[in-house]
């Protein structure tokens, strides 16, 4: 669901509700026709939103990664082959040279929105 609110190229859509993720885990929510990887990070107090889908094999799976965080950054890790990716730029923490796109994300009044430049 598109929201009115529209700022400098990005329009903000409805994700869903911050019950439909987990603690310290993440979820999975189709935004305007992507699936976007929704984090709930707890011990840091923070939300984060990237693709879902994993460079690496090309699976839509990140949000069911691990995420953590590695000399302070956050991170996320592939559940199948453990690549891991920084939860604020998406570059590849394993040396890789694979990247993930992220998101702006807000949580207002229980809901969780998640920023697309259109």
């Amino acid at each position: 669901m598109k929201t009115s609110e529209t700022t400098i190229d990005t329009t903000w859509y409805k994700a869903g509700s911050i019950a439909d993720v987990p603690a310290n885990g993440g979820a999975c929510a189709m935004v305007n026709g992507k699936q976007i990887a929704i984090f709930n990070f707890t011990r840091r107090n923070e939300w984060f939103a990237t693709d879902n889908l994993c460079p690496h094999k090309k699976q839509m799976i990140l949000s069911r990664g691990m995420i953590g965080d590695m000399s302070g950054e956050p991170k996320v890790a592939c559940p199948f082959h453990k690549k891991t990716f920084s939860l604020k730029d998406g570059h590849c923490m394993s040396g890789d040279d694979y990247t993930i796109k992220t998101y702006p994300i807000k949580v207002e009044d229980g809901l969780i929105f998640i920023g697309l430049n259109e």
